[in-house]
């Protein structure tokens, strides 16, 4: 028990950024809090705080040992409602981010059918493809595609994305099938502005992927009107599956050079470290995950 209060206490403090402002929290006296911490480096063998009378700061080792008590405690608090939830209810506001077009199709229907189910919970959800500050904008959880950069925001993963170049029938008959990536500089292709590349999986080095610059005629930041313009015909489109799925069982649209497919990336929900999980939001995560892990929810979606 006395482990435990030591480390509860390393998180305060660490996060209050101060003993005084953690003792006050607490209802103690700062020379409290500051034996638990002594107590807590002797016990590890690591200083994790600097102390001055002026400041406090944390050591290397203490920002790593802090990210992962951190998220040790919010498991012990998920695990806590979940044994409570034959008596809890969801409850409160949650405000949702989500890319524009992955929200409008797979986000914002399932919010309604999770608010239904939980009528104490309501909710805001704003659709940007731009990456939104979390802590700043008060974003409890936010929904992102493919590869993670923040590392002060915790990720859970929902399922996988996986991306595929693809052209209406009318377009391969008329300029072609590429059967190779290089072959896509003789082709009109559909690309955001500004052009990221599109990557594919390097078959003469096994587990690497490289990464392909491609040019047409058409260019647009949207990603629906570049849908849009590939059944219409216009050219080939690098697109991720959730959003023509259903185009490819209808016959639509066509896939080509799925041999050169890219591993699939990851569809994540994120929240800040510092901030513990409330219920409606775990609820909800635990939701999109069930639902998103599912094969058969994309075919049907």
């Amino acid at each position: 028990m006395s482990n435990f209060k030591e480390i509860t206490t390393f998180v305060s403090v660490a996060s209050r950024g101060s003993l005084s402002a953690a003792a006050r929290a607490e209802g103690v006296t700062p020379a409290m809090m500051g034996r638990r911490i002594d107590a807590l480096e002797e016990r590890l063998g690591v200083k994790l705080l600097l102390r001055t009378t002026r400041k406090l700061s944390l050591t290397f080792e203490g920002s790593a040992f802090l990210e992962d008590c951190q998220r040790i405690l919010n498991d012990l608090a998920n695990a806590e409602a979940s044994v409570s939830l034959g008596g809890v209810k969801a409850s409160g506001h949650i405000k949702v981010s989500a890319p524009a077009g992955f929200g409008r199709r797979h986000v914002a229907p399932l919010l309604r059918d999770f608010l239904a189910a939980n009528p104490e919970v309501s909710c805001s959800l704003d659709l940007s493809d731009r990456l939104v500050d979390l802590v700043n904008e008060g974003v409890d959880c936010a929904i992102r595609i493919g590869e993670l950069s923040d590392s002060s925001l915790v990720s859970v993963r929902l399922g996988d994305n996986r991306r595929v170049v693809v052209a209406s029938p009318a377009y391969l008959a008329r300029s072609g099938t590429p059967a190779h990536p290089d072959d896509l500089a003789r082709h009109d292709c559909l690309s955001l502005d500004p052009q990221r590349g599109w990557v594919f999986s390097d078959l003469d080095t096994p587990g690497q992927t490289r990464t392909i610059k491609v040019s047409g005629r058409f260019e647009c930041n949207d990603g629906t009107v570049l849908h849009d313009w590939a059944v219409g015909g216009i050219g080939l489109a690098w697109r991720s599956m959730w959003e023509v799925e259903q185009d490819l069982a209808s016959g639509a649209l066509v896939s080509v050079l799925d041999r050169y497919a890219a591993p699939p990336t990851g569809i994540y929900a994120l929240f800040p470290q510092n901030r513990r999980l409330p219920l409606r939001v775990r609820l909800l995560i635990d939701y999109l995950r069930g639902l998103f892990g599912r094969p058969d929810y994309w075919r049907s979606a």
